[in-house]
């Protein structure tokens, strides 16, 4: 719109500078009258290509789709402000092809505690193991500013009965240590079995943050689980973690050695191995239905089919998912995948985590869904669940899905790490960002806008 007025408003400045020309007396000379009508041509042309602009904002000089415009998937890390939780609805509504994919953080946190509960409750005869009547558990929490591991964190309070209400939720932040039970930041819960009641209490919890800055860092989570046993020896009856990577770290270091039952997130291939070795428990966040629409919602858009074509609602190839392993918030726009939780009972059926979900594995036509070409990052390459687990689901999707990828990893730090690697948009047709930190999607949508 600005330009049809810039382009109008030239066109005035002409028609004025011509009538000056014209002779006195009321009369429109010849020359006049031409300068008129090309005025008018002029208007009528400036107001066309200004109609053209307005109608076909996608168009960039060249005739290609503007990079602000293509499709584009946030995932794994939903745009929001790390202090509040709240969404980013600017980077969640960048353009009409935006959308998130993730999982459902709470469910899944509930998840995670509950199964925690349960194994105490379970066994109870044997996991005290100093036997004064606490269990005393430990958490390693992996981003206090990401709404997953806030989730998490929560969850697990939560279904112990340890959380503190802070700010109409329960206290995410970390303990640091609380042998004596005296922090505010957390509580005593209590769980009664057969008739006796136990204290719960959270020992020590600290975020898992190396000297670079990374988070979710398994090595920081190795390390912490030593100091702690060093210090609180045998009371420490239960280990969890915000995620896989740093239970197994933790498990591998002192847990395994110890019969000390850990609970993890993301039901990587090892933590699900492990369970035949102590490991306690995992969840599973379908990482098979979150690659498969992180792919599926850019060949949707690409291909200018509604976008519940393959998830909700078969597509030419038969691909389709039940409502019960996603949901879709349209106030969101956002995609999660529902949890499950892998324990000894079902933990066989998890082992392989990179095999695709069967009923969206079938190949796509190439002549009614031609190649295109995704510029994907992975925030942090070391990430286990990312670059073991999703990535390798990715790369099978790609395929199915006639996608042609760019994988980028970045060093889990710094964005622009990342972004750097974004110099030429222009070569891509869609987009799939996975950021370091929540708060930084517009170093991403500020690269596509330019």
């Amino acid at each position: 719109m600005k330009k049809r007025i810039f382009a109008l408003a030239a066109v005035s400045a002409m028609a004025l500078g011509l009538a000056g020309c014209s002779s006195g007396g009321g009369e429109t000379t010849a020359a006049a009258t031409e300068a008129a009508e090309t005025t008018a041509a002029a208007t009528e042309a400036a107001e066309t290509t200004a109609a053209a602009e307005e109608a076909a904002p996608t168009e960039a000089a060249s005739g290609e789709v503007a990079n602000k415009d293509k499709p584009l998937v946030w995932f794994n890390r939903q745009p929001s402000n790390s202090s509040t939780g709240e969404l980013d609805m600017a980077a969640l509504s960048f353009n009409e092809d935006t959308y998130y994919v993730g999982f459902d953080a709470n469910q899944g946190a509930e998840l995670q505690g509950t199964m925690v509960k349960e194994y105490i409750e379970s066994n109870i005869d044997t996991i005290d193991r100093n036997g004064d009547g606490i269990i005393g558990y430990v958490l390693a929490i992996g981003d206090i500013g990401h709404n997953d591991s806030i989730a998490r964190t929560r969850g697990v309070r939560k279904a112990l009965g340890t959380g503190v209400e802070a700010n109409g939720d329960i206290n995410s932040d970390p303990v640091g240590t609380n042998t004596d039970g005296s922090a505010t930041v957390v509580q005593d819960g209590s769980i009664e079995v057969n008739g006796q009641t136990y204290v719960v209490r959270e020992l020590a919890s600290q975020e898992m943050k190396n000297s670079a800055g990374a988070t979710w860092d398994a090595a920081t989570a190795g390390n912490a689980i030593n100091t702690w046993s060093a210090s609180f020896g045998d009371s420490i009856d239960v280990v969890v973690s915000n995620n896989d990577g740093m239970g197994m770290s933790m498990f591998n270091a002192w847990s395994k050695d110890n019969q000390v039952p850990t609970f993890g997130y993301d039901a990587n291939s090892d933590a699900v191995a492990a369970i035949a070795e102590g490991y306690g428990g995992t969840i599973s966040q379908h990482a098979d239905v979150q690659a498969y629409l992180t792919l599926r919602v850019l060949r949707n858009a690409l291909d200018g089919v509604d976008i519940d074509t393959g998830i909700g609602t078969a597509d030419d190839a038969g691909n389709v998912l039940s409502d019960d392993v996603y949901v879709y918030n349209a106030d969101q726009r956002s995609y999660y995948a529902l949890n499950v939780a892998v324990t000894a009972e079902n933990y066989q059926d998890f082992l392989d985590s990179t095999v695709v979900y069967a009923p969206v594995s079938n190949q796509l036509d190439a002549t009614a869904h031609p190649s295109k070409k995704v510029w994907l990052n992975i925030y942090n390459a070391a990430d286990n669940f990312l670059s073991a687990t999703y990535q390798p689901l990715l790369q099978k999707y790609d395929d199915l899905l006639n996608l042609e990828v760019d994988y980028i990893g970045g060093d889990g730090q710094t964005e622009s790490n990342i972004t750097n690697r974004l110099g030429n948009p222009s070569q891509y047709d869609a987009f799939a960002i996975n950021m370091v930190k929540t708060d930084n999607a517009a170093s991403y949508t500020g690269l596509l806008s330019q």
